[in-house]
């Protein structure tokens, strides 16, 4: 079961919170209703993270630290301007 509480009752109830948290619940604190964050419980049963494990699976272009084309560069000043008026 999934418990909802404001964030100005956070600070009241953390104590019965985390204890209910304890026993398998979840705690989903909003704000103004909009839920904001997660409270639950740390599990070991979490994998490690394993060095190398996706060895070769991300690639890196040679040009990555190139500068943008100015075309690209172009777009951003616009879109910043079109943002900041």
């Amino acid at each position: 079961m999934t418990i909802t509480v404001n964030v100005s009752e956070v600070t009241a109830k953390f104590s019965e919170l985390l204890s209910q948290v304890l026993l398998g619940e979840e705690v989903v604190i909003a704000e103004k209703g909009i839920p904001v964050a997660r409270l639950v419980a740390l599990t070991d049963t979490a994998s490690p993270r394993i060095p190398g494990l996706d060895k070769g699976k991300v690639i890196i272009a040679p040009d990555f630290n190139e500068p943008l084309p100015e075309d690209i560069l172009n777009d951003f000043d616009n879109a910043l301007c079109h943002y900041f008026s």
